[in-house]
């Protein structure tokens, strides 16, 4: 197996990789790659390496970046406010330089695209050599390839005789669409959690909460990235990529209209989004802003709306995302857990990473929620 190396997407001919990505997530594009590149999130650097046999005839492709992360991204409340103040000293405490392999601001299990008829094993060993041979030049001190779900668990001995440690990230959630009204989603839920529901949902009609959805929406980039910078600052579980309003000007222009904004007004007062993508039957909430860091009943009524959306869509499944578990556990989503393959660089190190990356960080451990009177099919994720 050969293997075509670039350091930007401009250098590779569209073509040529989505003829790779086609039949997987947009979010696999030539395209969502291109706004990625050109949205200056964070220190990313991102390469792209092009997996080729002895025809020239492409196998599969995987993404890769280097990127300044926490490596105690998910620890516990007391650890992180005990690093909180360490950092008012020694800002880069345990913040290393560390290699990914997958898609950086989305979930894509696995993070990386092959055709069917590829042996995983030999493209994974093929793709490990690239990143600890790149990892090992540049200084990088860990590897990471991301995300796994339920459908690439096979994958997991390869890696543990590459030497990776399979370890639980944040784990996501779905929900099956299985209703062609909202009224049919409504009547499908157990009466507690529907009266419940609605509880919220009449508070926000007595405030006069309402919304809109739009494709186009390049002139509130500005507007939009504060939102989800003020909800971003607030967030206590999980903080990586920082937004920039090049992202929301470029996914809207770039995204067409797969891309979508539901926008939430008070009165006429701009006070939150949320930002979707319609990635084939799948519909994925990726972000959420609002104006006023506040506690009430908005974000229930956000989640309604993305639900009622994917409905009127006629999408299969929303993928609501990281985080703030219970309230889509009220809107029916099932909790599906994720894992990260873990590798240190140096053969001396890598035992320790399997040893103290568990003790620096801690995942939930959720119990899904059987919200519906019949129940649901089990979840499970197309990409």
């Amino acid at each position: 197996m050969n293997i075509e190396l670039y350091d930007r997407i401009q250098d590779i001919a569209p073509s040529r990789w989505n003829a790779l990505t086609h039949s997987h997530s947009c979010t696999f594009s030539h395209e969502f790659w291109t706004l990625i590149e050109q949205s200056k999130l964070n220190d990313f650097r991102y390469r792209h390496a092009l997996f080729i046999d002895d025809n020239n005839q492409p196998l599969g492709l995987a993404s890769y970046y280097s990127i300044t992360t926490d490596i105690a991204i998910f620890a516990p409340v007391k650890l992180r406010n005990l690093l909180s103040k360490i950092r008012r000293i020694f800002p880069n405490f345990l913040k290393l330089s560390m290699l990914e392999c997958g898609t950086p601001i989305t979930l894509n299990s696995p993070g990386f695209v092959h055709l069917s008829d590829t042996d995983t094993d030999t493209l994974l060993t093929a793709l490990h050599q690239l990143l600890h041979r790149t990892a090992k030049k540049e200084g990088q001190l860990l590897i990471i390839i991301r995300d796994f779900e339920h459908n690439t668990f096979s994958m997991r001995p390869q890696l543990a005789q590459l030497g990776y440690h399979w370890v639980p990230s944040l784990p996501n959630t779905y929900l099956n669409i299985t209703w062609q009204t909202v009224e049919q989603y409504h009547a499908a839920m157990k009466s507690y959690y529907r009266s419940k529901l609605l509880k919220h949902l009449r508070k926000n009609t007595a405030l006069k909460v309402r919304h809109e959805i739009i494709t186009d929406f390049e002139h509130l980039a500005d507007t939009l990235c504060q939102q989800w910078l003020i909800v971003h600052e607030q967030a206590d579980e999980f903080q990586r990529e920082i937004l920039t309003p090049e992202f929301y000007r470029g996914y809207a222009r770039s995204m067409g209209e797969r891309s979508k904004v539901i926008l939430y007004y008070r009165d006429d007062e701009l006070v939150g989004h949320a930002l979707l993508l319609l990635d084939g039957d799948v519909l994925r909430w990726l972000y959420f802003g609002r104006k006023h860091a506040v506690n009430d009943s908005l974000y229930i009524y956000v989640g309604h709306s993305v639900v009622a959306t994917a409905i009127t869509l006629g999408a299969k499944q929303v993928e609501m995302g990281l985080t703030t578990y219970p309230i889509k556990q009220d809107l029916g989503a099932q909790v599906t857990p994720i894992f990260l393959a873990l590798r240190g660089t140096s053969r001396w190190i890598n035992p320790f990473v399997g040893i103290f990356y568990p003790l620096l960080n801690s995942v939930p451990h959720i119990t899904n929620r059987d919200i519906f009177k019949t129940g649901l099919p089990q979840v499970t994720s197309d990409y």
